[in-house]
């Protein structure tokens, strides 16, 4: 047996001080506060039919409602599928159909959907509820389908396990060298395996705090007045840190470390950021297949004495491992300092894509690697440096955005003829989406971007319209958008 919520009997049984902290409700909870709620919610759900391996959707705002009723989902063995409270109801129902779901946990404020909802209730009344015994369940059984689109644009579930998850926690508690006085601040979307970062704060009984939505003020703020020892970040974040010393101060004097993952991070950005203000940025590299650094690697504080260039990812976390493969053919291993496609085996990779054995095929191999997609190499110390992406996925401060399922929506837009979604740099965002189009008729932007708010959660709309009369492409058929990105820089 390895259910993953035990470590929380674990700990309530040691130590009585707070763990979780929403800033939102104003609410502390413990440990056993914790294993309450779950209990009580894990109760509810069961009474609605839902057994082991049922999945079910999550579609709630950043919050305690979000972390528990993960947690209460693998208490009995169910499956989550989380969502994103942005995404609007035709990318829900895709999930919910995609899946297979039997239920939808979510509040009174939400939409009603094709399949039955379980309203999220009050759940401080449930701390001292009776504790509801772990379901059995072993390391290769389900607990989450973490949706991850690939370049035809449609979302992958790809399948996560009771195993892979007590791999990545256990790492991420290695990495971040916490005990139960430190703090740390997490502001990654729950519905993003970033959400690893605020279980595992609760695996070693630290203090994890949460707010739904800040401002960069609010930011500082929390961490100055909370006393953060660990702080979740984006490039945009450390960003904005450097650009902004007159508001920083001394509000990070309590930092010891700062997470920077989701994007890449600019080495003269990192670089100042570190010689100011001397908080090791834990650069890590991941995905969503692998739980972040589950499988995956990272910069730690004891790297810099040589890692001083500012660009790395890092080394491998415990029992993972990274190659460097030929684009065309994974079985050829590139040398050292030649780039080609990065690939990770360890033991947080997903068992493969929900129902999509093609796929599976592309990307986890008999040999147990998974071709991540990402272009890299291997320095002579074994670093692993991030050179570019394989696929069209555009990246805006951690956003994950695929060019092809944008175009597939906007494309419905009575007034468009052709659409090419591609990206441009930003300064603060990392790059943006943008998008050339050609109209049927008249030109139509406002219109266009008022369908795109319909229908497309808010970081995948097009940032800018550009009027085109032809699309570069290869023979008439495929898009060139790196010819697009040249044009329009």
């Amino acid at each position: 047996m390895i259910n993953i919520t035990t470590f929380l009997d674990a700990n309530a049984c040691r130590l009585d001080k707070p763990v979780y902290y929403s800033i939102d409700r104003e609410k502390r909870y413990n440990s056993r506060d914790i294993l309450g709620i779950i209990s009580e919610i894990g109760r509810k759900l069961i009474d609605l039919g839902i057994t082991k391996g049922d999945r079910v959707l999550i579609y709630l705002p950043n919050g305690p409602e979000y972390l528990f009723s993960f947690l209460a989902l693998w208490r009995i063995g169910a499956v989550a599928v989380p969502t994103n409270r942005i995404y609007t109801s035709p990318e829900i129902q895709y999930f919910i159909e995609d899946s297979d779901a039997k239920l939808i946990i979510t509040d009174k404020n939400a939409d009603d959907f094709s399949i039955d909802s379980y309203i999220i209730p009050n759940m401080d009344k449930y701390t001292n509820a009776p504790i509801l015994e772990a379901c059995n369940t072993s390391w290769n059984d389900l607990c989450q389908l973490q949706y991850t689109s690939g370049t035809t644009g449609k979302p992958k579930g790809a399948m996560l396990t009771h195993g892979n998850w007590f791999s990545a926690i256990q790492n991420e508690c290695d990495v971040l060298k916490m005990n139960h006085n430190s703090v740390m601040f997490c502001i990654y979307p729950m519905a993003h395996v970033g959400i690893s970062w605020a279980i595992s704060t609760l695996r070693t009984a630290a203090l994890c705090i949460t707010k739904n939505n800040y401002t960069f003020d609010e930011y500082l703020d929390i961490i100055f007045e909370n006393q953060v020892t660990h702080a979740t970040g984006m490039p945009p974040v450390i960003h904005s840190i450097v650009s902004n010393p007159d508001k920083v101060q001394n509000k990070l004097y309590t930092v010891k470390s700062i997470i920077s993952g989701g994007g890449p991070l600019h080495k003269e950005i990192w670089k100042k950021f570190y010689k100011k203000y001397g908080i090791a940025v834990l650069n890590a590299y991941g995905a969503s297949e692998t739980i972040v650094i589950g499988t995956g690697t990272v910069i730690r504080p004891e790297d810099y004495a040589s890692a001083d260039r500012f660009e790395s990812v890092g080394h491998p976390v415990c029992f993972s491992e990274v190659k460097i493969v030929d684009t065309e053919n994974p079985k050829i291993e590139m040398d050292l300092n030649c780039p080609g496609e990065i690939a990770l085996r360890g033991p947080s990779i997903a068992k493969g894509y929900w129902n999509k054995p093609e796929a599976n095929e592309k990307v986890f191999l008999d040999n147990g690697w998974f071709l991540t997609g990402d272009i890299g190499y291997l320095d002579d110390d074994k670093r692993l440096f991030i050179t570019d992406r394989k696929k069209d996925m555009i990246i805006m401060s951690g956003w994950k955005i695929y060019p092809t399922e944008v175009e597939e929506v906007l494309i419905k837009y009575d007034a468009l003829d052709e659409i090419a979604v591609f990206s441009l740099p930003h300064e603060h965002r990392g790059e943006i989406p943008v998008a050339a189009v050609i109209w049927k008729d008249k030109e139509d932007e406002k219109g266009l971007i008022e369908f795109a708010q319909k229908n497309l959660a808010r970081y995948k709309i097009p940032r800018k319209i550009f009027s085109v009369k032809e699309l570069p492409r290869v023979n008439g058929w495929k898009l060139l958008r790196n010819e697009l990105k040249k044009e329009f820089l």
